[in-house]
């Protein structure tokens, strides 16, 4: 079944030029360009298994905008309003002032609101609505409002941007793991980093490590953690946490366990299942969740001891040691 977006080019309801580059935004994996020559597009995708996917699709990715200008750009709308109008405000960067921006999007993401606000901007042209979602497009107005554009911003202390897990300060789930952790020592792997909170509080806290991988999936959260944490022992790794090797004395996480708006508890799991595989034999692997999120049988399929350290504002931080042998 063709996309939303496919749909919309092939009925006429949106045009894009025939010939020359196009960049999309924050396509996922399985994004269906439609009629577009692929050789064509350039894919802005920092999420790293999206990445992936893109890239043995054979599309050019990249992980932020490229610098020579196209002659048409495309956004795939984030569950974040702000970073989806970033991304408009890139489109905007990236392309001359008439050339067509398209926007996609469920409504869920909000494709709405977006609107409209597009609307106070440019001549945007008629809707076309399908599979709970809409595509439109204008003529590129030159520029973006002003405010569009993301930057850096600090929240307690740290560097976040828009579209990052809890970009608008520290989460409490992290704070809580932070406040039972014991002392650490050796090596360290702190299994989906995010922004760099908890890699950041390990290294001030504890002397004895002697070094932590920070391995994260986002692209622009890895960024801020390099701004976050600049403990010489610190290593950055852009991946996916459930295909990292490693040996590790000790893994922590806030495991994520949404993808999109959906919650996804398998995800957490993965995670969990992966930190067993990369604790040594006498390590442990620390990790703080949702009091409500479905963890315990994976947890005690993967470890022989699993300890309940707190529980504290809807969170419990879990020490699970002496992983199943495989």
């Amino acid at each position: 079944m063709k996309s939303r977006f496919a749909l919309a080019l092939l009925s006429g309801h949106v045009d894009l030029p025939d010939a020359g580059p196009v960049v999309v935004f924050h396509p996922d994996g399985v994004f269906d360009f439609g009629p577009v020559d692929p050789a064509r597009i350039t894919a802005v995708q920092g999420f790293f298994p999206d990445h992936q996917a893109l890239k043995a699709r054979k599309i050019i990715t990249a992980t932020e905008a490229p610098d020579e200008q196209a002659i048409a750009a495309v956004v795939c709308v984030s569950k974040s309003k702000a970073e989806t109008l970033d991304l408009i405000a890139s489109a905007c960067a990236v392309t001359p002032k008439g050339a067509t921006i398209v926007v996609d999007g469920p409504k869920e993401a909000g494709i709405e609101s977006v609107l409209k606000l597009c609307r106070q901007m440019a001549e945007v042209g008629p809707a076309f609505s399908k599979a709970h979602g809409k595509v439109f497009a204008f003529p590129n107005p030159g520029q973006a409002p002003d405010g569009w554009a993301a930057a850096p911003q600090t929240v307690d202390g740290y560097s976040t941007r828009a579209g990052v897990f809890s970009a608008d300060g520290i989460d409490p789930g992290s704070r809580a793991l932070v406040a039972a952790l014991p002392p650490l020592k050796g090596t360290v792997c702190d299994l989906g980093a995010g922004w760099g909170y908890l890699s950041a509080e390990v290294l001030a806290r504890c002397p004895a490590v002697t070094s932590i991988d920070l391995v994260e999936a986002d692209w622009t959260a890895l960024a801020c953690a390099r701004d976050n944490v600049t403990d010489a022992r610190a290593a950055f790794h852009w991946a996916d946490a459930r295909d990292w090797t490693g040996r590790y004395d000790t893994v922590i996480s806030n495991p994520p366990f949404h993808i999109g708006r959906d919650t996804v508890p398998a995800l957490g799991q993965a995670f969990i299942s992966q930190a067993a595989r990369l604790i040594a034999p006498r390590g442990q692997f620390l990790m703080v969740a949702n009091r409500h999120l479905p963890y315990e049988t994976t947890l005690r399929t993967a470890f022989t001891e699993v300890v309940v350290l707190a529980e504290t504002g809807g969170y419990k931080v879990i020490s699970a040691k002496r992983p199943v042998k495989r």
